[in-house]
């Protein structure tokens, strides 16, 4: 196979697998949280809140894991083994009736979120020149947007129907999840990439060597709180608060899947151009000003505000990853992102939960989404902190995998 064919399928399958471990094994519990809740969990916010936790929770716990895993395994490898557990997962989503197997399976899909979310960028940017490496992340986000826009999609196609929507549209998943998981163990390949070296406990040694670590990791761990509360219960605002149907909550989810699709390529793109520094800032401050904007229960401000949340949604990590990649080389890198993941999973982890409780507290969710935009405005802060230059740094990463 030709060098410019195998870069594609690598592109194509590490995408999918991005996919189906974020959107499929992660996102999709914010489209059918609405469903799940009303059918197994007696129309409780807090238990819908701590069933999030615990995939999130999940997912700080894997991102040690693969902070281990990353100086025993390739990259690739990781992706593998990534896959198995998210796969794994949907299927126990797809068939059971009982909330204890649905936690169980939330909690593996969240192990292999995290073991999947670390090797992806890291794989997308090898397969681009350095001066693109802010593109190059962005596309990561790419398979996450489809996801995202398939999963809300289907789910208004199947409420049309009148089905059983949030196991019928797991179970759809899971075929799609079958799929991709074939294709990555018969072609993708290590072609020669060795372990990434050790970085300390989960990463954090190797973290400390990049410039402007505690800058990042506060930016990081900004954007993993208040996203969480703006993709977990955007449906469940439009839907509760703002007396929308679930057909109208669904679009709006769909639309923050069709901006994630490009929000990491043009976010990425601009950080190329102006600095990671001016463009995380001001991804922050567009992150806040759209999650205030979905309180106004208004169609065309809400759907403006969702499509800036999608943007932001794969932009602000492409910001993030690149600093990461500029500043470490290819086999420091799994361990340096592992430790910015896990920071960023521990304020995730706690995220749903006390969104959920707040929901239950005040009998809306206007609070919570007020808390994500200020969250979002410390993240901003966080991110200005970074030093300037870093745009100027160039790592030589090989073009294999």
């Amino acid at each position: 196979m030709a060098a410019a064919e195998r870069r594609i399928l690598t592109l194509a399958i590490v995408l999918a697998s991005a996919m189906v471990a974020q959107a499929f094994g992660r996102f999709t519990w914010g489209v059918v949280l609405p469903d799940a809740r009303d059918d197994l969990l007696d129309g409780s916010n807090t238990a819908a809140g701590l069933f999030g936790s615990l995939n999130v929770g999940a997912y700080l716990l894997g991102t040690i894991v693969v902070a281990w895993l990353a100086s025993r395994s390739s990259l690739v490898g990781l992706v593998k083994v990534g896959l198995v557990l998210s796969t794994s997962g949907l299927a126990l989503a797809s068939f059971t009736t009982r909330p204890a197997v649905l936690a169980m399976a939330l909690v593996i899909m969240g192990l292999g979120g995290a073991i999947i979310w670390v090797p992806v960028p890291g794989i997308a940017a090898r397969q681009f020149p350095p001066e693109r490496r802010g593109f190059a992340t962005g596309i990561a986000g790419v398979g996450i947007g489809v996801g995202i826009v398939f999963a809300g999609r289907m789910a208004a196609f199947l409420r049309g129907g009148e089905q059983d929507v949030w196991q019928t549209l797991y179970r759809i998943e899971l075929g799609i999840a079958l799929i991709v998981i074939a294709s990555a163990f018969v072609f993708l390949r290590s072609q020669g990439e060795r372990p990434s070296v050790a970085g300390g406990f989960g990463g954090f040694g190797a973290l400390r060597q990049v410039q402007g670590w505690k800058a990042l990791t506060g930016a990081y761990s900004a954007y993993g709180f208040s996203y969480i509360l703006v993709i977990s219960f955007t449906v469940a605002r439009l839907e509760d608060d703002a007396g929308w149907n679930s057909g109208r909550a669904a679009l709006a989810f769909t639309t923050i899947g069709f901006a994630v699709i490009a929000g990491g390529l043009i976010v990425g793109s601009i950080s190329d151009r102006i600095g990671r520094r001016l463009t995380m800032t001001i991804a922050f401050v567009s992150w806040a000003v759209a999650s205030v904007g979905i309180l106004t229960g208004s169609l065309p401000v809400v759907l403006v505000s969702t499509v800036l949340v999608g943007i932001m949604f794969s932009g602000i990590p492409a910001t993030i990853i690149a600093h990461v990649v500029a500043h470490a080389d290819e086999r420091s890198f799994g361990p340096v992102f592992s430790a910015t993941t896990l920071a960023f999973g521990i304020a995730q982890a706690v995220s749903p939960q006390i969104g959920g409780a707040i929901a239950d507290w005040r009998g809306s969710f206007t609070l919570v989404f007020w808390l994500a935009a200020l969250v979002a405005l410390i993240g901003a802060m966080a991110a200005w902190s970074l030093p300037e230059d870093d745009i100027e740094v160039r790592v030589d990463v090989p073009t294999d995998v």
